[in-house]
């Protein structure tokens, strides 16, 4: 190995941020490929990463400082080397640092997940070891295996505060967040995003690592922010990827399924409910299903996806986590009377899908001590409160359904009701549908911002991608109607197809009409985990049958629940369950549907049931305090101080005002301040003070509220709550003796002359709640158990 080189083009620097400006999906501006493989290398005072790409054409340095104890020096060398040129710079390297031990290799790895640090240095963590778990458009999706976390400063130059027991601490809090377990990334695709943003967003590179959905947002911010540029990082998406081959009639296709759980108000059960501030609700995750076909090489690829939505219930609630109660009891703040926090919420919502929002509300109604059935009565106050002043074609859709009461009947069948809610949303929000030209496909060339957007605006006009677009890349209007498309029923197709007889060529390639979708069904239940899973299920196979269609797969749009097909749906979808439930829950779902329909032994499933509610109570009363704070660490949430508390020495895990270093992104986050008690759910507060209280003195109007992307709010911090313990001093908006009628009297007085397709359902005392806007209850019963109704008739 040679010297290291003085004032060679080694150590010239980027000197203008454009120039490599990296995007993660595909070329940077420069023309140059990603890199995907790296190698680490140290010396007395440096650490070398040499990074190449694919093709081994290109080959990067960067330089990493290791004689500053506290502070992080990054810089990388602008010089785009060959392999022999990058070899004949270590060897100078090596020789001029001879005196002080050389260069050393110190290992392989596949990218930079980040730098952290807490009260002494800073750490590097490193990607060693990843594995391909799938590709989209043959680029390689992959999970980590292994990653290693690195001291940057040389060990004579650390503090003492390196080795002290408290840092030692946090390194070992910091690794409970496990890297191989459900993270997956993508050099080249942009995999935190949906396939139908990626084609029609112009976002490249840093505005994709501060999506919702980028948990190594924080980690990468100081590397970010020195080089202006994202080639050395990777953005680690958390959630769940499988991808399976699958066949029908004898035609193979490719089914992918990923869901994306949200950085914002992420954490654990019990310690993450309802909503936030910012709108922000707890265990928020989107999931994309997307259908393509096997085609030969060279030939345009037909690619379909569908994405839907799960959140907490979008109100000021929680649960106190207690070691002597395994079914906590449910605390409604009333802190936001204008419901100013949920409308941010679905504000947020419609940006990032468009119109319509479709709420599928699935707790219970009725019981015998009101738990959920008190966040159901306000939920549905709350979705009213919000929709009296919206124009009626953005009013919010819902439909309130009991499928706890519905799935003990042993004549309903529960997945065939939700199948045919689920066909009926998608006439409303359609799915997206694309033909992606061969020149797309290659590894590392993906340009998704210029071939494939003047496809769009063939289809859409020409500023399809651009004014016609909101906040998120989604088309929301255009030429044909007031949605931007077509009428579904005059083609009889679900998905907002532009023009019927269109062709178009790009690159050559015979490229048919795409279709968009507009808006998103957003499923909840009281934790959004076991029976949001089985929704989600039948809203992927109502949706399954219409991609496969699209696609020329099968003749009709529609796949039997009793079909060999479903199985293998229903197997993803209960794994996909499986791990969300994990996450967030700390036990796999709850899958008592799935395990009768495959016909599994009652006692079996009784004893397995059994089994994961013991689990998911011994990790919410003993494991989820530190996982919380694992996760408020590797997000930034909190961040260590020398003299300020530490993090496990606070009584509450709504802390993340401490130890901030100046920074203002910890709001995301922030929750009342509440003081713990040890009893079984109550929680003591120290004012009246509500949100309208806390707000500047004039209270917005909720209709000015909605098409206002971006508003911000301050909030009090401790407010008045609805309580379903049985203390006397408890109270609740809403008892659970107000009649139905009464209860929703005044949203029939105003919507029943608006709208033939709102039904309140009011047969018998145990369906006065099941209530909806846009769905007839009478025919989502009249036909018994059958999906087989064609409901375009209707």
């Amino acid at each position: 190995m040679l010297p290291e080189p003085n004032g060679s083009g080694s150590e010239a620097m980027v000197s203008s941020a454009e120039e490599m400006k990296f995007r993660i999906g595909g070329e940077a501006k420069d023309g140059s490929c990603y890199l995907h493989k790296f190698r680490l290398y140290e010396t007395r005072s440096k650490f070398y990463m040499v990074g190449r790409d694919k093709s081994r054409a290109l080959w990067r340095v960067l330089k990493i400082d290791r004689l500053e104890p506290s502070e992080l020096g990054i810089r990388e060398d602008s010089t785009r080397y060959s392999e022999s040129e990058c070899y004949d710079l270590l060897k100078r390297i090596h020789e001029g640092n001879r005196s002080t031990g050389g260069l050393k290799f110190i290992t392989n790895c596949y990218g930079i997940v980040g730098f952290v640090k807490f009260l002494g240095p800073y750490y590097m963590l490193l990607i060693t070891k990843r594995r391909q778990i799938g590709d989209i458009c043959g680029h390689n999706i992959y999970a980590v295996t292994k990653s290693e976390m690195i001291a940057l400063p040389n060990p004579s130059v650390q503090s003492n505060m390196a080795n002290s027991k408290i840092e030692n601490r946090y390194k070992k809090l910091l690794c409970t967040v496990d890297l191989t377990k459900d993270f997956f990334f993508s050099y080249s695709y942009p995999v935190m995003r949906s396939l139908q943003k990626n084609l029609c967003s112009g976002e490249t590179g840093q505005v994709l690592y501060e999506t919702m959905f980028v948990w190594n947002e924080y980690l990468t911010r100081g590397i970010r922010n020195h080089l202006k540029n994202t080639q050395w990082t990777v953005a680690l998406v958390y959630g769940f990827f499988k991808q399976v081959k699958l066949s029908i009639s004898g035609k193979d296709f490719k089914l992918t399924l990923i869901a994306r759980r949200s950085r914002h108000y992420a954490g654990t059960r019990y310690l993450k409910r309802g909503v936030n501030e910012k709108g922000r609700v707890a265990n928020d995750v989107e999931t994309e299903q997307i259908v393509s076909e096997g085609v030969l090489e060279g030939c345009p690829e037909h690619l379909t996806s569908v994405v839907q939505n799960r959140g907490s219930i979008p109100l000021f609630w929680s649960q106190e986590t207690s070691r002597l109660n395994i079914k906590p009891d449910i605390i409604l703040q009333k802190k936001d009377q204008n419901f100013e926090a949920t409308c941010l919420h679905f504000e947020n919502l419609v940006k990032r899908y468009g119109n319509p929002i479709i709420i599928l509300n699935l707790i219970k109604t009725r019981e015998k001590k009101p738990r959920e059935s008190i966040l159901r009565s306000e939920f549905a106050n709350a979705i009213d409160f919000i929709n009296k002043d919206l124009p009626e074609e953005s009013r919010l859709k819902f439909l309130h359904w009991d499928l706890n009461k519905h799935s003990r009947s042993k004549t309903t069948n529960v997945l065939a009701l939700l199948h045919k809610v689920a066909s009926y949303a998608l006439t409303l929000t359609g799915f997206f549908y694309c033909q992606v030209t061969p020149i797309l496909k290659l590894e590392g060339a993906l340009n998704w911002h210029t071939s494939e957007q003047d496809y769009l605006r063939n289809w859409f006009g020409q500023n399809t991608c651009n004014s016609n677009t909101d906040a998120a890349g989604i088309l929301v209007s255009g030429p044909n109607n007031q949605n931007g498309f077509s009428d579904i029923a005059e083609y009889g197709t679900i998905g907002n197809e532009c023009q019927e007889d269109n062709v178009s060529h790009v690159e050559n390639c015979l490229v048919e009409p795409p279709k968009l979708q507009t808006g998103v069904l957003r499923t909840n239940c009281i934790d959004c985990l076991d029976r949001t899973n089985v929704a989600q299920y039948a809203y992927g196979l109502a949706a399954l049958g219409h991609q496969l269609h699209a696609l020329g797969i099968i003749d009709i749009s529609r796949v039997d629940l009793d079909a060999p097909l479903a199985d293998d749906l229903m197997s993803c979808y209960e794994t996909m369950g499986d791990t969300l439930a994990l996450q967030y829950g700390g036990s796999a779902a709850h899958n008592k549907i799935f395990s009768e329909r495959r016909g599994q032994w009652k006692a079996a499933t009784q004893s397995q049931e059994f089994f994961r509610t013991l689990q998911r109570y011994y990790s919410n009363a003993y494991m989820d305090a530190e996982k919380q704070d694992a996760i408020n660490v590797f997000l930034g949430h909190f961040q260590p101080q020398e003299g300020k508390p530490a993090l496990w020495e606070l009584d509450s895990d709504q802390h993340y005002n401490v130890g901030m270093r100046g920074l203002a992104y910890s709001d995301e986050n922030t929750r009342s301040f509440f003081k713990r008690s040890l009893s079984d759910g109550n929680i003591l507060c120290e004012s009246n003070a509500s949100v309208s209280d806390s707000t500047s003195g004039q209270k917005k109007p909720i209709h000015s509220v909605l098409p206002d992307i971006g508003t911000t709010m301050g909030l009090s911090e401790s407010t008045p709550e609805i309580s379903t313990c049985d203390s006397d001093i408890s109270y609740s908006r809403y008892t659970p003796s107000v009649a139905r009628r009464q209860l929703f009297a005044d949203m029939q007085r105003d919507r029943c002359c608006e709208s033939e397709h709102i039904c309140f359902n009011e047969n018998g005392s145990e369906d006065g709640f099941n209530c909806s806007n846009f769905l007839d209850l009478d025919w989502l019963s009249s036909s018994g158990n059958s999906c087989e109704e064609e409901i375009y008739d209707r």
